[in-house]
């Protein structure tokens, strides 16, 4: 009887449950120039979350603050439900290494979705069949290694070019290596998400980087919205 082998971002986003801190580790296969890919530590923060004995709801927004580097290895998430109601959670989560100060924080809305009207605020934007896209060249990274990013529109030239091209860009995504079904469970909006990077005119220092997932990027159970 042939055994699945769990997906690399499976085991990236792994986390260990306690009793308000829960562990993780950095993985290599998600691993960016200085640090653990944007995408992955909030798509763990976020399972963190899905999985935590008290969740009710689907995730509706996530934001999340990337404070200070993450050095490879272990690290905690002290995981706090701030205020909830009959409808609405909202979580408050900081991500601390070997008793440090806070490297990452977030805040998460999860919501009931109740029977109620629903609006698409923008038609799906029309793009060429994924294969007749050309895959974008390999980056150095690891992290880029697990997808295959497909520009439709505003493909960036980092090589000798003085401007990386337009701020707004139409791209396809997937897994390199498939997920299975069964594992495609919010979390992929989390680190799909991270992928729309901001744009820098120049060389810059970041101190903190803020991302921002909208409710639009969460797998719906249903075609309503929250009220």
């Amino acid at each position: 009887m042939l055994t699945k082998t769990p997906h690399l971002f499976d085991d990236a986003t792994q986390v260990t449950a306690g009793d308000s801190r829960w562990q993780g580790k950095t993985s290599e296969d998600y691993w960016a120039f200085v640090g653990p890919f944007g995408g992955a530590t909030a798509a763990t923060i976020l399972r963190a979350l899905i999985d935590h004995p008290q969740r009710s709801g689907d995730p509706l927004s996530l934001t999340v603050n990337y404070c200070a580097p993450i050095a490879a290895g272990g690290f905690d998430l002290d995981v706090r439900l701030v205020k909830a109601n009959r409808s609405t959670q909202h979580w408050c989560v900081e991500m601390t290494q070997g008793g440090g100060d806070v490297a990452t924080l977030a805040t998460a809305v999860f919501a009931e979705r109740r029977p109620s009207w629903s609006h698409p605020q923008a038609p799906f934007p029309g793009a060429k069949p994924y294969e007749q896209t050309l895959p974008y060249a390999k980056v150095a990274a690891a992290w880029v290694k697990q997808y295959d990013f497909r520009f439709v529109e505003g493909e960036p030239k980092f090589r000798g070019h003085a401007d990386i091209g337009a701020a707004e860009r139409l791209l396809q995504i997937m897994d390199r290596r498939p997920r299975a079904a069964e594992n495609r469970r919010a979390v992929t909006g989390g680190d799909v998400g991270r992928v729309l990077r901001p744009r820098l005119s120049r060389p810059a220092r970041i101190g903190a980087v803020r991302h921002g997932v909208a409710d639009d990027l969460f797998p719906r159970r249903c075609g309503r919205s929250c009220r």
